[in-house]
């Protein structure tokens, strides 16, 4: 079987004779700590783009049922706001703002353009509301894929400095001494890429869905304004 190079495996295939536990075992007060905020920060970060991704694919089916729903050539402006409003989608909350704010001015009150005004700045709000949702938690995940090399970097530096000031304390310094400390000291930076690289690939995946689906939302946006238009002129 070939060998794997990637030291995770390797520290894993080799924990009996200096493997990832004995590094660890290794590592100083505060190199244990990070790692367990590492893991913690890994659980995390997985936890984020599994339940975004889950969310984004089903907001995405609902929001293609809604606008299939649509195609009906019944005005919308004649339809009940009350069926709007218990739809799921985030189309159906723009459809919401919409006929709010076509509902918000009577007709004799304001002619064809003063009106449509206050459908298209309802419309402008539902838009940007939707997409602080659709890009929520995204700072969080990005927060972690640059904060945890970081972290993994100040437990090496860390246990590498006290390695070094415990081989100043001995008469007799030699590799064998300074080994275990730097072994423990560079299982950080390992979790730290660990933590981080999955998560970059993730965040650039739900990055691109996120900015499709925000398009999407501005051109529904769009043609809704046309269609409410067209049937207040009727």
């Amino acid at each position: 079987m070939m060998e794997l190079d990637f030291p995770f495996y390797y520290l894993i295939a080799n924990a009996d004779s200096g493997g990832v536990f004995t590094y660890f075992n290794n590592a100083n007060l505060a190199g244990k700590f990070i790692l367990f905020t590492l893991f913690a920060l890994s659980l995390t970060a997985w936890t984020v783009m599994l339940g975004k991704f889950w969310d984004l694919w089903r907001l995405h089916s609902t929001n293609r049922n809604f606008e299939a729903s649509l195609k009906s050539p019944d005005p919308i402006v004649q339809m009940s706001l009350r069926s709007w409003q218990q739809g799921r989608s985030t189309y159906a909350q723009l459809v919401t703002a919409a006929l709010q704010g076509y509902h918000s001015v009577s007709k004799g009150e304001a002619g064809a353009k003063d009106k449509m005004r206050f459908v298209e700045n309802a419309l402008e709000r539902a838009v940007a509301e939707v997409t602080l949702q659709y890009e929520s938690k995204m700072v969080a995940l990005g927060s972690i894929i640059s904060g945890a090399p970081f972290l993994g970097l100040l437990g090496t530096v860390w246990g590498v400095m006290d390695a070094f000031g415990n081989i100043a304390l001995q008469n007799n310094a030699h590799i064998q001494t300074l080994a275990p400390g730097v072994s423990g000291a560079l299982l950080t930076t390992v979790a730290g890429l660990l933590v981080a690289i999955p998560s970059v690939f993730g965040y650039n995946a739900l990055l691109s869905q996120t900015k499709q689906m925000t398009t999407e939302l501005e051109n529904f946006a769009s043609s809704l304004a046309d269609r409410i238009e067209r049937e207040f002129s009727v």
